[in-house]
């Protein structure tokens, strides 16, 4: 990763099961996605591509936010997740979705804080 944040190169150069070497032009930014792509994989993270204009139903954001779909209607009906009507189904956009799963994780952390505050006063520590 530290190579591609630094390269301006604008190609990769593969190597196919026969050994031949076709090399494909990419922009830097691709390069450098690419590289963070294989770094989560590496360390076992699970990864999804998501076009940035797809749309969700309340039991795909629920999967994907592993929460039930009464949690997701429950956000939607409380403002706190942003949503369009089609008829009578919701759809969430894929960067609201992303948006509310990264300020859930930021107030599930923040609601750890104090717990594990309270661990090490007590000599819990883990």
């Amino acid at each position: 990763m530290e190579a591609l944040d630094r390269s301006r190169a604008a190609a990769i150069t593969l190597t196919t099961d026969s050994g031949d070497h076709p090399s494909i032009e990419l922009p830097p930014a691709a390069l450098r996605l690419i590289g963070q792509l294989l770094g989560a994989m590496s360390e076992g993270r699970p990864v999804s591509l998501v076009p940035a204009h797809r749309e969700f139903t309340t039991v795909e954001a629920a999967n994907f936010l592993n929460v039930s779909r009464p949690f997701v209607i429950k956000a939607i009906e409380a403002g706190h997740l942003p949503h369009r009507k089609v008829g009578t189904h919701r759809r969430i956009a894929a960067e609201d979705l992303m948006a509310y799963a990264r300020r859930m994780r930021a107030g599930q952390e923040a609601a750890l804080e104090p717990m594990a505050d309270n661990a090490r006063e007590l000599g819990l520590d883990y």
